[in-house]
């Protein structure tokens, strides 16, 4: 394998690019538009694939034993590189689709390695000295998408199903409310009630939107609906209006993170070799404290049968939020290429 690999990082907004160093260090990283459904709405999906598919190909420096490690933000089968769906990147078309065979058709010259963005954010998690010594890792990603994986320390390795998949948590069925009532809202994917469709980036959006429509003086008279009004991007002023101790915007944050702990709180129930769960993601990483404050008052107030009463800290312990850099995608792509595994 030559010193640097080529690694990058697929998601639903940008394909970031970058020189992985097997010292364990990215160097020259540049960022571009990912092609997706929304940014052409008139492409197919076989169009739109095959210009991801040139994106990938024709960035990378024609050297000998060339090697590329992808992070990519779709459902896949980590034993064969067979994309199934990618709802940020595609909507709701979900045909396999062999990646993997795609960019070797185009460059059979380079050594592709390719993993799910979560696997490898998760890979750069794990690698922290602090997280050594730790049994089992989860990291779920709360971005455009949602997913989370967990990492067997003592077997090294994402366990996967017969589909070769693990943590599509993103498309479980969820319940949300707002303003004291339950509220249907469509996933990316097509489908309705999914926890994404709430608590994904887009889905904090539209139950924004669905909050607005639902108390329209309220939201007029917040200081969110005040900041939106005057056109600043929703992402800010979520942020600003928190950091102002809006009650509307509190009460939004509460409502989306409401289905993300119901989820955690079942999974670390089912599994208590689960020494932490990693949060991360540009949600996550946007609003910061206030995201963590909020899931941990769900928590709080319904946490786990009487582990929570016995012993009070075990979930605070356990949930932690990561900032940008500690779970990087383009990293863990160039852990996985190094280690020249596919998952």
């Amino acid at each position: 394998m030559s010193t640097a690999v080529t690694v990058f990082d697929v998601g639903g907004t940008h394909i970031r690019q970058a020189w992985w160093l097997r010292e364990g260090e990215l160097r020259g990283r540049t960022s571009r538009p990912s092609p997706t459904f929304r940014r052409f709405p008139g492409a197919s999906v076989a169009e739109l694939r095959a210009m991801m598919v040139r994106e990938l190909c024709d960035a990378v420096p024609e050297t000998q034993d060339a090697v590329v490690g992808i992070s990519f933000g779709a459902a896949l089968d980590h034993r064969s590189g067979t994309v199934y769906a990618s709802a940020p990147l595609w909507g709701g078309h979900s045909e396999p689709y062999d990646l993997r065979a795609a960019l070797e058709s185009r460059r059979p010259d380079v050594r592709w390695h390719l993993v799910n963005d979560v696997t490898a954010a998760l890979l750069h998690a794990a690698a922290a000295p602090a997280r050594r010594d730790h049994r089992k890792i989860l990291l779920a990603t709360i971005s455009t998408g949602i997913a989370c994986r967990v990492l067997d320390r003592r077997q090294g390795s994402v366990p996967v199903d017969g589909a070769g998949l693990q943590g599509e948590i993103g498309h479980l069925p969820a319940h949300a409310e707002l303003d004291g009532r339950a509220v249907d809202l469509d996933c990316d994917c097509g489908r309705t009630g999914h926890l994404a469709a709430y608590a994904s980036g887009p889905g904090i959006a539209r139950m924004a939107e669905a909050l607005r429509r639902r108390a329209p003086e309220r939201w007029a008279a917040s200081r969110l609906g005040a900041l939106t009004a005057e056109g600043v991007a929703f992402e800010t002023a979520l942020r600003r209006a928190l950091d102002a101790d809006d009650a509307l915007a509190a009460e939004l944050l509460d409502a989306v993170t409401a289905p993300v702990a119901d989820v955690l709180r079942t999974t670390l129930c089912l599994d208590p070799e689960i020494d932490e769960a990693v949060l991360t993601g540009g949600v996550v990483h946007g609003l910061g404290a206030h995201y963590r404050r909020a899931l941990m008052g769900h928590l709080t107030r319904q946490g786990l049968y009487l582990t929570s009463e016995l012993t009070p800290d075990w979930l605070e312990r356990r949930i932690t939020v990561t900032g940008p850099g500690e779970a990087a995608g383009l990293a863990g792509a160039g852990i996985a290429a190094c280690a020249g595994a596919p998952a």
